[in-house]
This record gives C-alpha cells, sequence and structure tokens, in this order.
C-alpha cells in the first residue's frame, strides 16, 4: 500500500566509503531525524498504519502455523547472545526491517500457548476477536484513568463489571475495576481491606496495623505473602492453613486458627479463599470460609483468577456456589477467557468501599467533581490501558456461553488426562484432577521399561530425574509441562487451558515423559 504521509521518507545514513576524503576518526555527518509527521500515528500516516500492522499480522500468522512445537527448545544464554549483538543507537531505518529483525529474535523462539502440546502454565490460546480488537487499544491508545481521556471506553469497561460481578452473584451495589492481572486485583483487595480494618482506628496507620492477620491456604498464590508485605503487614501476618485430601482449605482447621489468634490479642483482617489453585486446580470452601470470616468481622476474599472460568460454565457453575458471598473477587479474563494478557478485574461487593483508596488531584480527578466517572478513583494504576474492549469485542463475537463451553472442554480434556495418567506405566498421580491441572510423577521403578536392572532409585534421584524429563521435554520442543513440589518431592504437571487439544495430544505428552524417563534412566545406570 502506499503511503498517505506526505512527509519525504528518509533517506539512508551514507555508507561506509561514500565520503573517501572524509578523516575515518571523525564524527559521523549529520543527517536529518525523523520528524513526527513521519512516525506518529494519525490521519497522514493511517496508511503506514495500515502496511505496518498488516505486515506484522503476516509474520505473526506465519510463525503461528509453522510452529512444529510449543517452543524450539532455546538456550537462556544463546538468545542473549544475540540480543546483545543488536546496536540500539543504529536503527534499521524502516518498520519493515525492524519487524523483521525482531521475528528472528523474538518470533522464531517465541513459547506458542496456542499449540496442544504446551502444557505447561496457566497461559491460554486467545480469541481471534480479542486480538482484533487488540489494534484498537493500541492505536487509539485511550487512557483509563478519568473520562475526558477515555469517554466511551469508561462505560464499556463499567459494563463490564456489571456483568461479571452479576455472574458472581455479588448484588446491586457491587462495583469493580479492570487491573493488569491476578497479581494487582489480589493486592488491591488486600489494601481495601486493611483501610476498611483501620479507617476509625486512631493512631498512626504502622500502630493500627499491628496484630493484624490474613487466613489463607498453605496452597494459596504467592501474591498474598508477597501482598501482606507491600502493604507494611509483614510476611508473616499471612496465616497458613492446611488443607484436605483434595488440596481445600480445612474449614475445621480454619475456625480453630482464628480463635487461638483471637484468644492470643491478634485481629483477623481476612480470610482469603481460592477458586482454583496453581497446582491442583482446588476450590476452597466458599461458603464455609465466608462464614468463618463474618463469625469475626473480617473481609472475605476469593482469589478466582483462574477458577472464574466456572462463572459461565453451562455445566459446573455450582462449584462456584458461595462466592456470592465475597468481600471481593479476583477474576482473570486472559486465564480462563481466553484473552491476550493482560485483562483482569477486582469485583468489590460494595463498591462504595473503593472510598478507602481513592485520592484526589486538581489536575486529574479533582474532589469538587465527584460526579465525573473517573476510573482512577477505583485503581492502583492512573495511565491504564483500555484492555476491557478485547473482552466486549469477544463477548459480542462469540458470546458467554462459547466461552463457558471452552473452558468446560479444558476441564473434560483434564479428567481424560489424569484417566491416562493412571494407566500409564511409570507415571503416579499424585492427586484427584478437580479443574484442568494434572499433577504426578515418573517413577521409574513402576516401568517395566525403564531398565533399571533392579535397581530403584531412591525419591532424592526421582526428583532429580523428573526435573530431568522437563528439560529434555523442552529442548526436544516436542512438548512443555510444568514442575512443582509434593510433599518435598518433586512432581510434573499437566496445565491443560487449551480446548483444542486432544486425548491423544495428551498421549502424546506423556510418552515423552516416559520416553525420556526411560533415557535418562539407562543414561544413569550405565554412566
Amino acid at each position: 500500500m502506499t503511503s498517505t504521509s506526505s512527509v519525504t521518507r528518509l533517506d539512508p545514513p551514507p555508507g561506509p566509503g561514500t565520503d573517501p576524503g572524509r578523516d575515518p576518526g571523525a564524527p559521523p555527518p549529520s543527517r536529518s531525524r525523523p520528524v513526527a509527521a513521519d512516525v506518529l500515528l494519525s490521519g497522514d500516516t493511517a496508511g503506514d498504519f495500515l502496511r505496518d500492522h498488516g505486515a506484522a499480522a503476516l509474520l505473526a500468522a506465519e510463525a503461528l502455523v509453522r510452529a512444529p512445537g510449543p517452543t524450539t527448545g532455546p538456550a537462556a544464554d544463546d538468545l542473549e547472545d544475540r540480543l546483545d549483538g543488536v546496536d540500539l543507537d543504529v536503527p534499521l531505518g524502516s518498520t519493515e526491517a525492524a519487524l523483521e529483525e525482531a521475528a528472528g529474535l523474538y518470533l522464531d523462539d517465541a513459547v506458542y500457548f496456542h499449540h496442544p502440546r504446551y502444557a505447561a502454565h496457566l497461559n491460554c490460546p486467545v480469541a481471534v476477536p480479542a486480538v482484533a480488537a487488540e489494534a484498537w487499544v493500541s492505536s487509539i491508545n485511550s487512557s483509563m484513568d478519568t473520562w475526558d481521556q477515555s469517554a466511551g471506553a469508561t462505560f464499556i469497561e463499567r459494563r463490564l463489571v456489571d456483568w461479571a460481578a452479576s455472574l458472581a452473584g455479588l448484588g446491586a451495589g457491587a462495583d469493580g475495576i479492570f487491573s493488569s492481572g491476578g497479581t494487582q486485583s489480589n493486592l488491591q483487595a488486600l489494601l481495601m481491606a486493611r483501610n476498611h480494618a483501620v479507617a476509625a482506628l486512631p493512631g498512626p496507620l504502622p500502630e493500627r496495623l499491628r496484630g493484624l492477620r490474613v487466613y489463607a491456604s498453605q496452597e494459596s498464590h504467592f501474591s498474598i505473602v508477597r501482598s501482606a508485605s507491600q502493604l507494611g503487614l509483614g510476611a508473616e501476618a499471612v496465616v497458613g492453613i492446611p488443607v484436605d485430601r483434595h488440596h481445600r482449605m480445612d474449614p475445621v482447621a480454619l475456625e480453630r486458627v482464628i480463635a487461638r489468634d483471637l484468644a492470643e490479642g491478634l485481629r483477623p483482617l481476612a480470610v482469603v479463599a481460592t477458586a482454583g489453585t496453581t497446582d491442583f486446580g482446588a476450590i476452597d470452601p466458599l461458603a464455609a470460609s465466608a462464614g468463618a470470616a463474618r463469625a469475626v468481622g473480617a473481609w472475605f476474599h476469593v482469589d478466582a483468577a483462574y477458577g472464574c472460568g466456572l462463572l459461565a460454565s453451562p455445566t459446573r457453575r455450582h462449584l462456584l456456589d458461595g462466592i456470592e458471598l465475597a468481600d471481593s473477587v479476583t477474576v482473570d479474563f486472559h486465564k480462563s477467557f481466553f484473552q491476550p494478557i493482560g485483562s483482569s478485574a477486582l469485583l468489590v461487593r460494595d463498591g462504595a468501599r473503593f472510598a478507602h483508596i481513592t485520592h484526589h488531584a486538581d489536575y486529574l480527578n479533582p474532589g469538587r467533581d465527584p460526579a465525573s466517572p473517573n476510573q482512577v478513583d477505583k485503581s492502583l494504576q492512573t495511565t491504564r490501558r483500555f484492555d476491557a474492549l478485547k473482552l466486549w469485542v469477544t463477548l459480542r463475537s462469540v458470546g458467554q456461553e462459547a466461552l463457558g463451553a471452552m473452558f468446560d472442554a479444558t476441564l473434560d480434556l483434564a479428567a481424560d488426562a489424569g484417566r491416562q495418567v493412571e494407566v500409564c506405566p511409570g507415571l503416579a498421580l499424585a492427586a484427584p484432577v478437580h479443574l484442568g491441572m494434572v499433577v504426578f510423577r515418573y517413577e521409574p521403578g513402576l516401568d517395566p521399561g525403564a531398565g533399571s536392572r533392579g535397581d530403584t532409585p531412591g525419591p532424592a534421584a526421582v526428583d532429580e530425574l523428573n526435573d530431568g524429563i522437563r528439560r529434555a521435554l523442552y529442548r526436544s520442543g516436542e512438548a512443555m509441562v510444568a514442575a512443582t513440589t509434593v510433599k518435598g518431592r518433586r512432581h510434573l504437571k499437566l496445565t491443560l487451558l487449551n480446548p483444542r487439544t486432544t486425548p491423544a495430544d495428551v498421549a502424546g505428552i506423556l510418552d515423552g515423559i516416559v520416553r525420556h524417563g526411560r533415557a535418562l534412566t539407562h543414561a544413569e545406570a550405565t554412566a
């Protein structure tokens, strides 16, 4: 496409030898620099945008098509060395050249979450309508902090918050805000809980924070402890509650620990229940956790960063019964609603409680103008992307029911994967499958084909073996799985969040695990 810009394109810089009379040690001759009208997006450069965006999309599409596996298995040192060879002070002179270079540095060795044998972390393939909307998010570049910078974008985000809060059953007074991810949403939830708890207390804030406690399962997300540290409570303020054999927080233990702390003069600040833990997909008993929190006047937060997909599920919505009792809920649309990163939100039962974190600036959201719908009043961020548009376009394109069915498909797949693990020689399932995670361990002593010559490796050696299997899979590029520790022992984990992955794909991953396990066991035995 011919550029619509009226600005003459820059000539390339003079090459070596173009001025034989110039002293080689002298500074290079001055040359024209890009002017604003030449490089900034506007009506004049809309043609350039269309051309360059199309070129970038084509390179991405080609990379998606040709990816033979989820990764090429590159070594970190090799990638770093290639990047070190780029001189950022010497531009290439065109977007086309820069994209071609970036394709070699990034696309060629990217990790592809869309691939059916990617089963490592909570990363999903993304919905095409959301990717299309991303072009608007970046090109129009609305900032969501104040109404006068975002206009209709403000109300699209607010409508989506109302929709999500309704799915969670939080009531007519609910409100919320989009965030960068679950970690930020959890931080903001605990910040609001903290400020609400100490608002009426006298004295400096550090004194008012003494003795506050947050209760969460021992398998809750690490961001809960980190948030407590960032909020001045200290990591020790988070009390880990034991889990049952299904890896769910034990409600009896929760009540017992709260009673103990009260007897010691400590003050319960919040109870955090997880709806879909990172390792096992376990859902804590939500109603019982809410009851324990209510009994002592504590804030009840539900971290549904992963499990939020159940809100749209046509068959499993009941698994989230009790979420409607929450004071706040974390939802990650960039996990279970198949959205590009980042697309997350914090939902709050009583929207008036956002006042606990609102600050006013005369140049941004003056207190004398409370009627303006400024989203910065509710956000930890000031400048913020219009990420809500991606979810809006997806919902208006394919609908909530389709998204819920896609999430359901990943759960059906995980159940099948668990059954495959149970009958696969050499593999031992660590726990029943709840949502989309399958945790297991390769045990050469259980594999007739391992060829261990009757010498069964000890637990520590099997730990190293499982880590070695994961690395070997990665280097081969055939599949990617995660690893975790269960009761002190290393395990492998499938995280299944791709509805296009099939049982045959899972069988291929398990076959690779056993194959690499046997090869490593044999190599160790013959070393």
